[in-house]
């Protein structure tokens, strides 16, 4: 009669200390649970959560793909970029050796020189030993300065028009068209001089007359 007195009473048994115990714990889980989704949801909304991707909603293959495709872009303007660049100077280069010389057109000039001496006596005529010994050689050299002067002139043209066959949206570099334009110009200078040395127009053999 004593114990249920002491029920009716509200005092605690053991069996109502368990079942408290039991319940204070379900809810310091649940607490804890929503507090971790609520974070990680945050996360997500922020774009945080995955740092792998940029909005949060990508994939990580995603960002790569596009990291590496940027990276190739990049190579071959590179490239290209560079293959006009040294077009250019190649041709500045041709149109300055036209103009002043190379170590083809010596030899050449000196081989027709000897060529005449041995094809001519002492017994020609002035005019002869003239041409034989001097002209050739020096059609020689002409020729050979427009031989640069035209390969100059060529390289020079084909790296001003080779935009208009490549990428779209890639302007070329200013300081390639600057190079570029002086090739073109040494070379078409070059090639005059040349034809007109060579045609006796300018700088001609002197009269024996």
């Amino acid at each position: 009669m004593g114990t249920k007195t002491v029920d009716e009473t509200g005092v605690k048994t053991d069996e109502h200390k368990t079942d408290e115990a039991a319940e204070a714990a379900g809810t310091a889980g649940s607490t804890e649970a929503a507090e971790v989704t609520e974070a990680a949801g945050t996360d997500d909304e922020t774009g945080t959560g995955n740092p792998d991707t940029l909005d949060g909603t990508g994939t990580p293959e995603d960002v790569d793909v596009t990291g590496k495709t940027d990276g190739a872009d990049g190579a071959e303007a590179g490239a290209t970029g560079v293959g006009q660049g040294a077009g250019a100077v190649v041709s500045a280069g041709l149109g300055i050796v036209s103009l002043t010389g190379s170590w083809v057109g010596t030899v050449a000039s000196a081989r027709e020189s000897l060529m005449g001496q041995l094809q001519t006596s002492s017994s020609s005529n002035v005019g002869t030993l003239i041409e034989k010994g001097y002209g050739n050689a020096w059609q020689a050299t002409a020729m050979w300065g427009g031989v640069f002067a035209l390969v100059a002139l060529i390289v020079g043209v084909v790296v001003l028009a080779r935009p208009a066959f490549g990428a779209p949206g890639r302007p070329q570099a200013p300081w390639i068209k600057s190079v570029a334009w002086a090739g073109v110009a040494l070379g078409v200078i070059g090639l005059l001089l040349a034809v007109l040395k060579y045609t006796d127009v300018l700088l001609g053999l002197p009269s024996t007359g």
